[in-house]
């Protein structure tokens, strides 16, 4: 399944931020998704359920942008930022 590549790597951005900036929990991202990943947010909300358990951003409020049709890469995954609990 070529979503499952996606969001794993997705993932692995997400957690190099976190363990960079000394945190042990993600609490929220921002993504933009590209129009032509054809990935509504309902579908988008289920890979990052499954694909985040077990991980420092399991449980993260997801937030998603509108991404327009003009901006850059229609096929990727955006990831604008990253919140982190404070480091312990």
């Amino acid at each position: 399944m070529h979503e499952r590549g996606v969001f794993q790597n997705l993932m692995r951005k997400i957690d190099s931020v976190a363990r960079a900036e000394g945190s042990s929990r993600v609490t929220q991202i921002t993504v933009r998704l590209g129009p032509a990943l054809r990935l509504t947010p309902e579908h988008f909300q289920e890979h990052f359920d499954w694909e985040s358990r077990g991980t420092l951003a399991e449980g993260a409020k997801v937030r998603i942008e509108n991404w327009a049709e003009d901006d850059g890469d229609a096929a990727a995954i955006l990831l604008e930022s990253v919140d982190l609990a404070a480091p312990e």
